[in-house]
């Protein structure tokens, strides 16, 4: 059976709640529509969060991500509404967010945006390491 989009972001338990550790993801297929001409609008999705409780589990994620594909949505909105689904569903310590839309008219837009558990504090020294972009051919 072929999977299709869904609005259900599933998680499971955190194997590591004792320690802060960092998750970074990139999801360079996003798409939705331009609210106002109905064109496309093209997006890599970059997350980062330190779980508490919970980790986002991965094929709800593609799958919730697929949902916004004829959804006619501002690039502002979108990013708002994708880290309040994951601050809903996952309670983190620590999230962020950054669309990075291709071109558009001449202009590219990045909207970052980020959430922290209220009274969380990363300890002194906490680096989230740079991730190169990835390909997905081999050089």
């Amino acid at each position: 059976m072929a999977s299709k989009p869904e609005k259900t972001l599933e998680t499971f338990p955190n194997p590591f709640t004792s320690r802060d550790y960092h998750i970074h993801m990139e999801i360079p297929e996003f798409t939705c529509l331009c609210p106002k001409t109905g064109q496309p609008d093209f997006a890599t999705l970059i997350l980062d969060y330190i779980p508490d409780k919970k980790c986002v589990e991965l094929k709800s994620l593609k799958l919730y991500i697929w949902s916004y594909r004829n959804e006619g949505v501002f690039h502002e909105a979108v990013t708002n509404k994708i880290l309040d689904d994951l601050v809903a569903v996952l309670k983190p310590r620590y999230i962020r967010l950054t669309a990075r839309f291709y071109v558009r008219g001449g202009i590219f837009t990045n909207v970052i945006v980020d959430h922290r558990k209220k009274g969380w504090q990363p300890k002194p020294v906490v680096l989230l390491q740079e991730f190169n972009s990835q390909s997905n051919i081999r050089e």
